[in-house]
């Protein structure tokens, strides 16, 4: 068998997480977030070919905690081993929850392309001056009692306005652990992530939404998941 070379490319995963809690997360299948990621990764290697690198990062605690903004540092830390064992690799961000703040905050990496965040928990005091030149795609159920829509909306408007190509995806009654519709967010992530890896066209939508100049509202930078997974498109 033909031994895979070095990555050409590669989507980083952070799962969901706390508030706050400095404990290590629970190992293997106790660490539910990180299981919901599993059925990600799997499409995600299923649909982008061998020489991209699908990994999950490992936190060294539970929670976000504050200021310490610890899955930050981890994510970082990723990024960064990353760089130094294959180069300088175009790489997006795929981000849950916490995971998904922590995927923005980190994108002023110089190795990221781009950011998937779903469900992302996006406090609107949050910096968006590290997304300038990096394409942000959020992906937020109209239902989700954890993380607020809105803030994912608000915060893709910011963000254009400071310099990033940012588009918002509306899942009709989707909720925060992506249960119902599930194999919808699956197929859109994977049509996402290979499109800003440019393995493959991204859906119409979204490439529309990205191409939108900084001033465009938030109305006009939002795609609704039936229209974006429409007969013809992704999935």
């Amino acid at each position: 068998m033909t031994q895979p070379g070095p990555p050409e490319a590669a989507v980083l995963l952070l799962h969901g997480g706390r508030e706050t809690g400095l404990g290590v997360p629970p190992p293997g299948p106790f660490n539910l977030p990180a299981v919901r990621m599993r059925p990600f990764a799997r499409v995600l290697r299923g649909a982008l070919p061998r020489e991209v690198l699908v990994r999950a990062v490992r936190y060294g605690h539970r929670g976000w905690n504050g200021d310490r903004a610890d899955p930050l540092h981890d994510a970082v830390r990723a990024l960064d081993v990353l760089r130094r064992t294959a180069g300088e690799i175009p790489v997006v961000l795929l981000g849950h929850s916490m995971g998904g703040r922590a995927a923005l905050a980190a994108a002023g990496h110089p190795l990221v392309r781009g950011v998937v965040g779903l469900a992302p928990w996006c406090p609107p005091g949050d910096r968006t001056g590290q997304l300038a030149g990096r394409d942000v795609v959020l992906v937020h159920g109209t239902d989700d009692r954890v993380t607020n829509p809105a803030d994912s909306r608000a915060l893709t408007e910011r963000a254009r306005k400071g310099g990033a190509r940012t588009c918002l995806v509306t899942v009709p009654g989707g909720d925060h652990a992506m249960l119902r519709r599930a194999g919808a967010w699956h197929r859109l992530t994977a049509a996402l992530v290979a499109g800003l890896l440019d393995r493959a066209p991204l859906p119409g939508p979204v490439a529309e939404a990205l191409r939108l100049p900084p001033g465009a509202t938030a109305d006009e930078g939002t795609a609704d998941l039936d229209r974006v997974l429409r007969p013809g498109g992704p999935g």
